[in-house]
């Protein structure tokens, strides 16, 4: 592409690239993509995306393209990949001039830049970083800015590299270069802090934007720049000198205004300081340990006593506790238990630590936490009067929940209390104490304090163990103070049952769990609904504890669920539905059954608010886990929800929507409980396996719930599903078998089995196609032996229950093999015989000895040449199967069953679903549970007898061993 006549044609197209008009922007794109592989093509976009005479758009898009085709040509194994002549010369054009007026054009100039260098810096672009040493040292302002903003992408870049030989390269960079990006950093910081005092706005923030850029270099070169930092003093004064400069920076936010970019940026360089002394921690905990002590007394002093007061803002004061917290939790300042197996480095570490966290100092931070931050603020009240439900998602994690103070208040109090609580443990205990008896209504102040002691008996529940006796507590402090219902206790009775919440699963009585019961039916009817959300919290942890009870909680079942119901309808935010939908769900499945009284109102609600979710693909999964649930608890009487939940299955798994990427998972899962506790099929039940074909074709994570779907269906109608779907079923089984893993082949050839156990005749002739591979797996000696085991379970079905087709698929594997038929059925046995040791399940054992049996009498050489290793599998099965009665000393059968004895459910346990009762209707028709092995060899012998007389019976059996003949004969007694 010659530069000259081809810098026209391109600006034209990429003018036209930047169009609204679809029809001149299409052919535009298109042009452009044919030309990414055309040599020139970048030296062109070079070329105007570096005149500042051009459009700000075309220069942008230009920009764009050459930086996709950074990542798609640039390395040398590339196909169409760029010339090393072209590369050079775009090398030497990037870093020519730092002068691009745009700041979005320079990011974007600046990471290109930065892209290359992560490929050819040093060994082919070795001039790049003395170009930008010289251009970060230049007088004109714009030059200077964008030399640095490069500096800064370039060094982030090649810190991120991994492999060895990279990171030695940048060892030696950081080595190189150190002493300058310090000194760099300095100057800009120390004409910042000049200018904050006497010069313009302008000034300011242009001498700070320099400092942010030089102290983010400094960051990466710190950080990832040397194997031991602690070694170089450069690196040491750097971060000892952090302290002092983070005071600076606090006392100019005195001076600057609280509303404007200078503000902004400042804020955003004093964060960029505590970054990196926690990423140093992260990275170099022992290299850290000289710091320990600086950073404890910078970091406490600022947050916890009034140093702090005036300068400090909340994302700061959140580094700063995160800087303590990662100092107390860090594993390697942890030594072992027994100390002498502790490294000098870790122990020297924790006695830095130990110094510092003396009995005042815990007590002040403990203190100052729940006095001071954990007080629910004036804007917190005010949201919760104003956004209640705002509110409730704030404080149980919403998107900027972990960003804020309170959570990480919150999270250094568990820390500091799990790690120092013999020292704490008192002194939450005295702040308790004080707080004893009820609290005047007209004093917020006393009212926000003792919600934040309950805060923090509520977070330290497991630590306070020993030290609380919270059943006596419940009884005559938290339950008294749940019943004053004045308006201003709204806090404390919010704070009381979330208290509670914390304590169940660690301390709380069975006998007291009807009073709590009382308690929560009476706050789901509280006047205010944070109150009500937050009792709904603590219902859901009270149902999923261990030591919940059924009997104790169902008194008060139809209460709680019409109120949770109310809640549900009086919400309106996604999320919290969704929370009150979560703790209905775990109700019903707590007492599955007997909810079925109660979920009327539900059942009709659910339609209207899956209509209304439309946009809500979150709270749609909501929706279908509740209604799992419901299927659960209903059983067969979830037939009548079939309008509403078939068309929410079919939506939920069809691959062809949309909203199954988030809906699938649990759609596959309602699907399943839909099949398992449906009486009969239904026309709309069948039609919904539609959806099946291409889930099977994803090959996802969720096939083993789609292999359990279609087992639901050939037990709950397996002649209607069979004649309708096994040709297609069958289809994309054998393309699984292709290419799926051995845990899957099972999953398919189990389908397989359970078709033919459920209908012998029909099975065989739809899974055709699939049993020559079964065939050809037996004959071949399948190696792996689970595998081989379900091989063997299919055959036997196939030989035990439908000998005709077992005789058709044996005349025609042996056409394929070429071999008589008698020899290949002796192979078959001989392998069977052999392989018995593969199958470990005591059904599928008792099968392959009746199967084999079945082919006695016979007159044919080949079986009576395997007769020996029949018997020995017969045998196997017999002391598999038979256990003696202690009082006649006869054996039986213990697989048999003559009739159908319906179990008793005790509470733990969940009743039969009706897919259970259909599996247990099946077994009374299975010859493995209505054949006695016994009588049938007995049977199966005489038989053999009658056919051969006496004397060629007797020949058989010489060919059996003796032992195995008198283990036969004992087993034969009676007969």
């Amino acid at each position: 592409m010659d530069l000259n006549s081809a810098s026209t044609v391109v600006l034209q197209v990429l003018t036209q690239a930047t169009s609204q008009d679809t029809a001149v922007l299409k052919p535009a794109e298109e042009q452009l993509k044919q030309w990414e592989t055309q040599p020139g093509f970048y030296s062109v976009l070079l070329n105007i995306f570096t005149n500042h005479t051009l459009d700000i758009n075309v220069r942008w898009l230009a920009v764009l393209y050459f930086k996709n085709g950074i990542d798609r040509y640039w390395r040398r194994v590339a196909p169409h990949a760029l010339s090393e002549e072209e590369k050079s010369t775009l090398r030497a054009g990037l870093i020519t001039n730092f002068n691009e007026p745009v700041n979005q054009i320079a990011t974007q100039i600046a990471v290109l830049i930065a892209k290359v260098a992560r490929l050819d810096c040093p060994r082919q672009w070795p001039e790049l970083i003395p170009t930008l040493i010289e251009s970060v040292k230049v007088q004109d302002d714009l030059r200077q800015h964008r030399a640095l903003l490069t500096f800064y992408h370039v060094t982030k870049t090649l810190a991120s590299k991994r492999l060895a030989a990279d990171r030695k390269l940048f060892y030696d960079l950081a080595s190189g270069i150190y002493n300058f990006a310090c000194s760099l950093w300095n100057h800009h910081t120390d004409t910042f802090l000049q200018h904050v005092s006497s010069g313009s706005e302008a000034a300011v923030l242009s001498s700070l934007e320099r400092t942010l850029l030089s102290l983010k270099v400094l960051r990466k070169l710190t950080v990832n720049g040397f194997v031991e930092p602690h070694k170089n003093m450069e690196v040491m004064g750097f971060l000892h000198g952090i302290f002092d400069r983070l005071k600076q920076f606090l006392e100019c936010s005195r001076n600057i205004g609280t509303d404007n970019i200078c503000r902004d940026r400042l804020e955003k360089t004093i964060i960029l300081f505590t970054k990196v002394l926690l990423d140093f921690l992260d990275q170099h905990p022992f290299s850290f340990t000289p710091l320990i002590q600086r950073s404890l007394e910078f970091s406490v002093s600022y947050v916890f006593t009034e140093v702090g007061e005036g300068v400090t803002f909340e994302r700061f004061i959140v580094q700063c506790m995160n800087l303590i917290k990662m100092i107390v939790k860090n594993y390697a300042y942890k030594p072992s238990k027994n100390f002498e197996d502790s490294s000098p480095e870790t122990l020297e570490a924790h006695k830095i630590k130990m110094a510092f966290f003396t009995y005042p100092t815990l007590t002040e931070i403990c203190r100052r936490l729940v006095s001071h931050y954990f007080l629910l603020t004036e804007e917190e009240l005010t949201m919760w009067e104003e956004d209640p439900e705002g509110f409730t998602v704030e404080e149980t994690g919403g998107d900027s929940w972990k960003y804020s103070l309170r959570p990480c208040t919150e999270v250094l109090f568990i820390d500091i209390f799990h790690e120092y609580n013999q020292t704490l443990t008192p002194v939450l205990l005295e702040m308790m104490q004080t707080l004893q008896g009820p609290t005047n209504v007209e004093d917020m102040n006393a009212l926000l304090i003792k919600d934040a002691v309950y805060n923090a008996v509520g977070l330290a529940a497991y630590e306070l163990f020993d030290s609380v006796d919270f059943d006596q507590w419940f009884k005559n402090q938290l339950l008294p103070e749940l019943q004053v219902i004045h308006n201003r206790y709204k806090p404390l009775r919010r704070r009381v049952i979330w208290l509670i919440g914390q304590w169940i699963s660690v301390k709380f009585k069975s006998d007291l769990r009807p009073m709590l019961y009382e308690a929560i039916c009476n706050l789901l009817q509280d006047q205010d609904l944070v109150v009500r959300i937050e009792t709904a919290t603590t219902l859901k942890l009270t149902v999923d504890d261990f030591e919940f009870r059924t009997d104790q909680f169902l008194p008060y079942l139809e209460t709680m669920f019409t109120l949770l119901f109310q809640l549900l309808q009086q919400v309106t935010e996604c999320d919290t539905k969704m929370h009150v939908l979560h703790v209905l769900s775990c109700v019903i499945e707590r007492v599955n059954i007997q909810i079925r009284p109660y979920v009327g109102c539900l059942v009709q609600y659910l339609p209207l608010l899956w209509k209304q979710s439309e946009e809500h693909n979150m709270l749609r999964c909501a929706i279908l886990t509740t209604l799992i649930h419901l299927v659960q608890g209903l059983g067969a009487d979830s037939k009548n929800l079939y309008p509403f939940l078939l068309p929410v299955i079919q939506l939920s798994t069809d691959v062809s929507q949309p909203p199954h990427v988030y809906l699938l998972e649990d759609g596959l899962e309602l699907w399943l409980v839909t099949l398992e506790n449906s009486p009969c099929v239904t026309p709309e039940l069948l039609r919904i396996f539609q959806n099946m074909s291409p889930l099977l074709e994803l090959s996802s994570e969720n096939l083993r719930t789609c292999f359990k779907i279609i087992n639901g269906y050939i037990f709950l109608s397996s002649t209607e599903f069979l004649q309708t779907y096994a040709v297609g079923l069958c289809q994309s089984f054998c393309e699984l078998l292709k290419e799926i893993t051995t845990e899957g082949q099972v999953q398919v050839l189990k389908v397989v089995e359970n078709a033919l156990k459920v209908n012998p005749v029909l099975g065989p002739q739809m899974f055709q196609p699939i049993l020559p591979c079964v065939f050809r797996g037996i004959i071949e000696g399948e190696r792996y032996p689970v595998v081989m085991s379900t091989y063997l379970g299919v055959m036997g079905r196939v030989l035990l229950q439908n000998t005709s087709f077992f005789s058709s698929l044996l005349n025609e594997m042996a056409h394929k093999f070429n071999q008589e038929m008698d020899q290949l059925l002796g192979n078959m046995i001989e392998m069977w015989v052999d392989r018995m040791d593969n199958i470990t399940q005591p059904e599928r054992r008792k099968l392959s000895a009746l199967a084999l049996l079945s082919l006695l009498p016979s007159d044919n050489s080949v079986i009576q040449d395997k007769f020996c290793g029949i018997i020995n599998i017969s045998v196997e099965g017999l002391h598999d199967v038979m256990t003696e009665d202690p009082e006649t000393g006869t054996y039986k059968d213990c697989m048999l069953m003559s009739h159908l004895e319906e179990p008793k459910v005790t509470e733990d346990e969940e009743p039969p679903t009706e897919q259970d009762k259909r599996k247990k209707m099946l077994a009374l028709k299975d010859p493995v549970h209505t054949v006695s092995l016994q009588q049938f060899i007995y049977e199966k012998l005489k038989a053999q007898q009658e056919l051969l007389g006496e004397q060629g019976f007797q020949s058989l059996m010489e060919t059996v061993d003796t032992e195995i003949v008198t283990q036969l004969q004992e087993f034969l007694q009676g007969f």
